[in-house]
């Protein structure tokens, strides 16, 4: 299993769907490819493929017009990072495109599969118990300030 790594198009993908929240939170209506692109300096080509994704999967959606753009289809608490992950980037945990219950080894690596599935288990808890609500306020879950506040957690290894 390849180390987690977050790809640009997801941290695009939450960066977005961030400005999204806050205008939902503040009724400021839909928000243009453009403004998503200049409030978080992304590349707005790239993006508006990214936004393509998120509206695929429901999470946003387009309102055409001289007031257009994209908004949340949901409220940003309805929202997890999980399904931010998803809708860009696919499963969360993958083994060489098997679903980690999906993989089976013999020998001394029979168990593996156990790990696997911990580890899927393990990014569940953070980013499928983390909205959008609690990144933008900055209220995030306990078990997550936890994790954060262990001074290992920053450490590179």
């Amino acid at each position: 299993m390849a180390p987690v790594d977050i790809s640009a198009r997801t941290e695009y993908a939450v960066r977005a769907m961030l400005i999204l929240a806050e205008a939902a939170t503040t009724a400021a209506g839909p928000v243009s490819v453009e403004t998503l692109a200049y409030r978080q300096t992304l590349p707005r080509k790239f993006l508006e493929a990214i936004v393509a994704d998120l509206r695929a999967a429901g999470l946003v959606r387009s309102t055409r017009g001289a007031r257009g753009g994209y908004s949340l289809t949901r409220e940003p608490r309805d929202i997890c990072l999980g399904d931010v992950f998803r809708a860009v980037d696919g499963p969360l945990a993958e083994v060489r495109g098997l679903r980690p219950h999906e993989t089976a080894y013999d020998g001394v690596a029979e168990h593996l599969p156990t790990v696997w599935v911990a580890v899927r288990a393990s990014l569940r808890t953070v980013l499928d118990e983390t909205s959008l609500a609690d990144v933008l306020s900055g209220e995030l879950p306990e078990h997550v300030r936890a994790l954060a506040a262990d001074p290992d957690a920053w450490v590179s290894r």
